[in-house]
């Protein structure tokens, strides 16, 4: 897909590292899918990816964690 941001580059699929910031609490998740733009770097992650990142900070932050550092992996 042709990128949003730069207009410029096509998307290739990759990893990405996505960090989500919630009430104090910060998580970084490693190794996300997404597609990657080859020329600004802007990456894209799909809404199921995005469902899945945004349930295990939801966890998170329920079970008291201020930091933690994940690999991602697909449910």
């Amino acid at each position: 897909m042709k990128c949003v941001i730069c207009r410029e580059g096509e998307t290739k699929p990759g990893k990405a590292t996505v960090t989500l910031e919630r009430d104090g609490m910060t998580l970084v998740v490693k190794g996300v899918p997404a597609e990657i733009c080859e020329n600004c770097g802007e990456e894209y992650v799909d809404e199921e990816t995005t469902r899945s990142l945004l349930k295990m900070a939801e966890d998170a932050a329920r079970s008291g964690v201020q930091v933690d550092v994940r690999e991602y992996r697909a449910a």
